[in-house]
């Protein structure tokens, strides 16, 4: 047993018993192909010993040409392995839309109605026209992205979906997160912030003369007139109440935005607009 060639190699059908990582393993090799059979043995003398023991049985074996290429019969609690590469079994991941779904609910709670109603729904809505869910193509998803969306609306898009994964791997549901390294480049000039073109006092006062001439809008003059003075947002301005107002300040504490269940009362941090006389 154990005898070695010349050249210092094992002989033909013998098994060398192995060190690997502090415990006993079997090698040997049989019809062109390499075994290991891992004992799970620390290695001590006297496992030592049973390791020969066995090594002595597979030795027999191929010299008889007996051998039992299925292996249970040398390590009935072993596994075997060769050095052909074996492709592990992946567990199935979760589809984009039922990661979202998920990541949807966990951040329901800490997002405004608003926000939820109308950001995280036109997120679903791009998720579900996508060609496909899986996250192991999700170059795919990026490209029909840059494809069917303004390159800003893309990127935030995908922002999202990143935070998406990120969660989703916090939780243990998937192992990677495939948009990890993606990005989007927006040109320069087509950011939201600098599309914005405020009208000038012209324009202004044009618009607030146009509404009060017209016979059909004119009772938003006065409306349109305090958005235009003091810039508040319309669900601000549809949210004040006369108790926020006083002579000189007008506080906007509450907002009505949208959310799944319709238009709703919202409490926002106090804003002071001051009033000149």
């Amino acid at each position: 047993m154990f005898s070695k060639t010349p050249t210092g190699r094992a002989s033909k059908g013998s098994v060398s018993i192995i060190n690997s990582h502090e415990r006993l393993q079997l090698r040997f090799r049989y019809q062109s192909k390499r075994y290991y059979i891992s004992t799970g043995l620390a290695d001590t003398p006297a496992n030592r010993k049973l390791a020969e023991l066995k090594a002595s049985e597979i030795e027999k074996d191929i010299l008889c040409e007996r051998l039992d290429l299925t292996l249970e019969k040398y390590q009935p609690q072993s596994v075997l392995s060769t050095i052909t590469p074996i492709t592990p079994i992946r567990k199935s991941q979760p589809q984009l839309d039922e990661l979202w779904n998920k990541y949807s609910e966990f951040k329901k709670p800490q997002v405004s109605p608003s926000t939820y109603a109308k950001d995280f729904s036109k997120h679903r809505n791009h998720i579900a026209k996508l060609p496909t869910r899986s996250l192991d193509e999700a170059s795919a998803i990026r490209d029909h992205l840059l494809s069917n969306l303004t390159p800003d609306a893309a990127k935030r898009c995908l922002t999202q979906l990143k935070a998406c994964c990120n969660w989703a791997m916090e939780e243990g549901l998937i192992d990677t997160n495939p948009f990890a390294a993606m990005k989007i480049k927006v040109p320069k000039g087509t950011l939201e912030e600098q599309d914005i073109n405020p009208f000038s006092k012209e324009e202004r006062n044009l618009i607030i003369r146009t509404f009060a001439s017209d016979r059909h809008y004119r009772h938003y003059t006065n409306y349109v007139r305090f958005l235009f003075f003091t810039g508040c947002r319309p669900s601000e301005a549809v949210g004040l109440k006369w108790k926020h107002v006083t002579n000189s300040v007008i506080q906007f504490r509450e907002t009505v935005v949208v959310s799944e269940n319709g238009l709703v009362m919202k409490a926002v941090d106090g804003r002071g607009y001051v009033r000149n006389g």
